[in-house]
């Protein structure tokens, strides 16, 4: 009987693939993978799997791949993927991944996309197939900036931590009766002329502490003074103009 080559394979699904779309899950790249390992005399001897951006080039799992010592050619001939933009969705950061695969004398075989090694087309094959991923993953960016744009244009939340004093429900910003006071506090300080430095010092005398659990600076005070115009009822997006908000003011105007 023909001895099986050896493989491993890596799957990588977004947070929003993962929860929106079946055909790039988790269980359903698993599958398919499998399949083909079973069709092709492959035996998969671990899968690698990330939950990240395809753009993001710190890969938990990825990186066992690329840098451990144990997986290189022989034993391992490939790295079997869904498909090729599961590498990644950038054209550079594919081509390095790639590169450093072929170091180590390892192929990158994609299930779904039947490319020819011997084919000296090959590589413009792959730049093709990742440059439309590319392209689709900047639309999608797009769409996702102007929805937020013009939500925030109607004085809407679009999304985003909240500012302290505020939380989100039903995807609206409401008033975190927990942290009102401190807002309050903070801004009656200011309008006293006390410091940034000062206002810090107080709250941390009270025991009073950040949302993230650490003690008050400068800088926080700063940040939250800066967004006067958000307690007072406004709302912008990025570098556009305020508006009015559709969440309840803290402050008065």
């Amino acid at each position: 009987m023909e001895e099986k080559i050896k493989t491993v394979a890596y799957i990588r699904v977004s947070t929003s693939e993962q929860s929106a779309e079946d055909r790039f899950g988790i269980e359903a790249q698993k599958q398919a993978i499998q399949e083909y390992a079973d069709n092709h005399n492959m035996e998969i001897v671990q899968f690698f799997i990330d939950v990240i951006s395809g753009v993001k080039d710190d890969r938990p799992e990825f990186n066992k791949i690329l840098f451990a010592e144990d997986i290189t050619n022989p034993p391992f001939k490939a790295v079997l993927v869904y498909k090729n933009d599961r590498i990644a969705r950038d054209t550079k950061l594919f081509f390095y991944y790639l590169y450093k695969l072929q170091c180590k004398g390892i192929e990158i075989i994609s299930v779904n996309e039947e490319i020819n090694e011997d084919d000296p087309m090959a590589n413009v094959m792959r730049s093709l197939m990742i440059f439309c991923a590319e392209q689709e993953r900047r639309n999608i960016t797009m769409r996702t900036t102007n929805g937020r744009k013009v939500k925030a244009l109607k004085g809407g939340y679009s999304g985003g931590r909240p500012p302290l004093g505020y939380e989100v429900i039903d995807k609206k910003l409401v008033i975190k009766e927990s942290e009102k006071d401190i807002v309050c506090r903070i801004f009656a300080m200011h309008d006293d002329n006390l410091s940034y430095d000062f206002i810090a010092k107080d709250l941390n005398s009270m025991g009073l502490r950040t949302r993230s659990g650490t003690e008050w600076t400068m800088a926080h005070i700063y940040y939250i003074v800066k967004n006067k115009m958000f307690y007072q009822g406004y709302y912008k997006y990025g570098n556009d103009e305020w508006v009015k908000g559709q969440h309840e003011a803290i402050l008065g105007e």
